[in-house]
């Protein structure tokens, strides 16, 4: 079955205090693009990689992945307005029949291991969506301000790569936008299609903000 990875690079810079857009910092020494990367070429290493990046990045990454002598090809795709629309814009390179990993690019903890579960539950089931439980209290608060606690029990955060057989996401995305599309499971369940969730990680975080860059040393480090 052929593999496939969208890894959508959009960022910028703006909570990490940077110029620079947040893919291309330093985690150890090497940018977190280059963690992600290797983490999926690790998993499998006949998938192929899809990046979808802002325009005036385009040549920078290549340039980036050249002095790190990153030689595993990949396809460059610029991204849209939108989540949505660079995730539309990157499966436009997809024609044949597979599994797609849609993974946010500064996720570049995760592990080989979660790649490869979330790959064969999307064999078996159509689809693999990250999730870990809540361990904060949670509460609701409606439009007029009133707020009510909710059962974090019942709650589950979502992480990526949110993973899926090809039937099922690209016909997904041939629809149009609603503001209602946070992630590919949202879009994927717009189109009338159930989604099944898989046991994610703690330490698979979203790099946003310089306390994370922080913390995702810390991690890599304790692996090490």
């Amino acid at each position: 079955m052929k593999k496939y990875a969208v890894l959508v690079a959009g960022g910028n810079g703006t909570r990490m205090g940077s110029s620079l857009p947040k893919q291309y910092l330093h985690l150890n020494e090497e940018p977190l693009l280059l963690h992600t990367l290797k983490k999926f070429i690790t998993a499998f290493d006949d998938i192929h990689i899809i990046l979808v990046l802002p325009q005036a990045y385009v040549d920078y990454t290549k340039e980036i992945l050249a002095e790190y002598n990153f030689i595993y090809p990949v396809s460059y795709v610029v991204g849209g307005e939108t989540r949505f629309h660079s995730v539309q814009n990157g499966l436009k390179v997809i024609s044949d029949k597979g599994i797609v990993f849609v993974h946010d690019a500064v996720r570049c903890l995760v592990s080989a291991e979660l790649i490869r579960r979330c790959y064969d539950q999307a064999l078996e089931k159509g689809s693999a969506i990250p999730v870990i439980p809540m361990k904060d209290s949670v509460r609701m608060v409606d439009e007029n301000g009133v707020n009510h606690a909710v059962n974090r029990n019942k709650l589950r955060l979502v992480q990526t790569p949110q993973t899926f057989q090809t039937n099922i996401l690209l016909p997904a995305f041939e629809y149009t936008y609603q503001d209602s599309f946070t992630d590919e499971a949202t879009v994927v369940e717009a189109h009338g299609k159930k989604v099944d969730l898989i046991e994610g990680e703690d330490t698979n975080i979203k790099i946003t903000s310089p306390v994370d860059l922080k913390i995702a040393e810390s991690y890599l480090n304790q692996r090490h």
